[in-house]
């Protein structure tokens, strides 16, 4: 470590982590989340939140959850920030209950971001793409079965 770092009082290195903080909150949280209400608005209102429910939500029926959930787990893959504001969404439009974001958080938390990391990590390692969708496989039966116990407990 330089002698500059070793000097630092304990509050500059707090300060400094909070600027970080704010910073991600700002330009990548935020942004994310927003993005999320108004595409899970956009969606309600055009009725293509019902299609896909109807069409693609089959899929967490055994989960016990409505269809229109399976919203959260797609935008999940994109990023968790907007998954999280897809969740708020549903919840304040009312299709989704606390039952429902109980079992809903774990698949979040386990396809997370996929696609952001597919080229973050993946690609940076000069993983092949053909292994891509057996690495997404495990993510999705991951996610499903962590959901699925949490739907036999709550």
């Amino acid at each position: 470590m330089s002698e500059q770092a070793n000097n630092k009082l304990l509050t500059d290195v707090f300060v400094e982590g909070a600027r970080k903080g704010w910073d991600i909150a700002v330009h990548n949280t935020i942004p994310n989340v927003l993005m999320a209400f108004v595409i899970i608005h956009i969606l309600k209102v055009s009725g293509a939140l019902d299609i896909i429910g109807k069409y693609l939500g089959f899929v967490m029926l055994p989960l016990g959850l409505p269809g229109e959930s399976i919203a959260v787990i797609m935008a999940a893959f994109l990023s968790w920030g907007g998954s999280a504001g897809v969740l708020v969404a549903l919840v304040q439009g009312g299709t989704l209950t606390a039952p429902d974001i109980a079992v809903l958080i774990p698949g979040m938390a386990l396809v997370g971001s996929t696609v952001q990391y597919m080229g973050r990590v993946l690609g940076v390692l000069g993983i092949p793409g053909k292994h891509y969708l057996v690495l997404f496989g495990i993510c999705i039966l991951n996610a499903y079965l962590a959901m699925l116990v949490m739907s036999l407990i709550v």
